[in-house]
């Protein structure tokens, strides 16, 4: 699995936090990294539906997870099941959001 993300999100950093705690293999893309890695993400993002109801609310659709065959999402306890993990814990969530 492939998954792209960035450092400067909450929700990416939980998914790292994550995935270092239960220590499964999956690939990380830091899309801030260098264009080409922003390039590669932003191309997917105009052109995969599984992006329109993020965009639709003003979001970016990170983390992003990516099968090898193809299949993409941006819930993360969809993915896990891909990949035989369980759903996340509340306990596994090392940064809450700030309530408004």
């Amino acid at each position: 699995m492939k998954v792209y993300g960035t450092q400067i999100c909450i929700d990416c950093r939980n998914y790292k936090a994550i995935q270092e705690s239960r220590g499964f293999e999956a690939e990380y893309i830091e899309i801030t990294e260098d264009t080409g890695k922003l390039r590669e993400f932003l191309n997917m993002r105009d052109h995969d539906p599984v992006f329109e109801p993020v965009k639709e609310c003003g979001g970016i659709g990170i983390p992003l997870f990516v099968m090898e065959d193809g299949r993409k999402t941006l819930d993360i306890n969809e993915a896990f099941l891909w990949i035989g993990e369980g759903p996340v814990r509340e306990e596994e969530i090392v940064e809450k959001r700030e309530l408004l």
